[in-house]
Protein backbone atom coordinates (compact mmCIF):
# COMPACT_ATOMS: atom_id res chain seq x y z
CA UNK A 1 0.00 0.00 0.00
CA UNK A 2 2.76 2.53 1.24
CA UNK A 3 4.26 4.36 -2.40
CA UNK A 4 6.47 6.64 -0.76
CA UNK A 5 9.83 6.20 0.08
CA UNK A 6 11.26 4.83 2.70
CA UNK A 7 8.74 2.70 2.86
CA UNK A 8 6.35 2.19 5.87
CA UNK A 9 6.75 -0.63 8.13
CA UNK A 10 4.01 -3.13 7.35
CA UNK A 11 1.46 -3.84 9.66
CA UNK A 12 2.67 -7.08 10.70
CA UNK A 13 6.05 -5.45 11.96
CA UNK A 14 7.06 -4.32 15.66
CA UNK A 15 6.94 -0.55 14.74
CA UNK A 16 3.71 -0.54 12.29
CA UNK A 17 2.76 2.27 14.41
CA UNK A 18 5.19 3.82 12.43
CA UNK A 19 3.65 4.05 9.24
CA UNK A 20 2.26 7.54 8.06
CA UNK A 21 -0.95 9.00 8.44
CA UNK A 22 -3.66 9.02 5.05
CA UNK A 23 -6.37 9.94 6.63
CA UNK A 24 -7.24 10.96 9.91
CA UNK A 25 -10.65 11.48 11.79
CA UNK A 26 -10.05 12.68 14.93
CA UNK A 27 -13.48 13.66 15.67
CA UNK A 28 -14.44 10.11 15.14
CA UNK A 29 -11.35 8.97 17.28
CA UNK A 30 -9.39 7.12 14.22
CA UNK A 31 -6.91 7.34 11.87
CA UNK A 32 -5.84 4.77 8.96
CA UNK A 33 -2.39 4.30 8.53
CA UNK A 34 -0.48 3.78 5.13
CA UNK A 35 0.11 -0.02 6.00
CA UNK A 36 -3.46 -0.44 6.01
CA UNK A 37 -3.81 -0.24 10.02
CA UNK A 38 -6.69 1.35 11.45
CA UNK A 39 -5.84 2.94 14.91
CA UNK A 40 -8.60 4.54 17.36
CA UNK A 41 -7.53 7.06 20.37
CA UNK A 42 -8.12 4.66 22.52
CA UNK A 43 -5.31 2.64 21.26
CA UNK A 44 -7.28 -0.36 19.69
CA UNK A 45 -6.75 -1.75 15.92
CA UNK A 46 -7.84 -2.77 13.62
CA UNK A 47 -5.33 -4.84 11.16
CA UNK A 48 -5.55 -4.79 7.34
CA UNK A 49 -6.78 -8.64 7.60
CA UNK A 50 -8.89 -8.48 10.20
CA UNK A 51 -7.49 -8.98 13.13
CA UNK A 52 -8.51 -7.02 16.09
CA UNK A 53 -5.62 -5.44 18.70
CA UNK A 54 -7.39 -4.68 21.77
CA UNK A 55 -6.97 -1.32 23.64
CA UNK A 56 -3.23 -1.47 25.59
CA UNK A 57 -3.64 1.49 27.38
CA UNK A 58 -1.07 1.33 30.69
CA UNK A 59 -2.78 2.84 33.98
CA UNK A 60 -1.37 5.17 35.86
CA UNK A 61 -0.78 4.68 39.88
CA UNK A 62 -3.73 7.11 40.84
CA UNK A 63 -6.02 4.95 38.09
CA UNK A 64 -5.30 1.74 39.77
CA UNK A 65 -6.34 3.02 43.30
CA UNK A 66 -9.21 5.06 42.05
Amino acid sequence: MCSHQPSCPTADSADHHAAVIVSAHPEQGWSLLCNGTIVFDDTGELLPDGRVVNPHRILGALAVAA
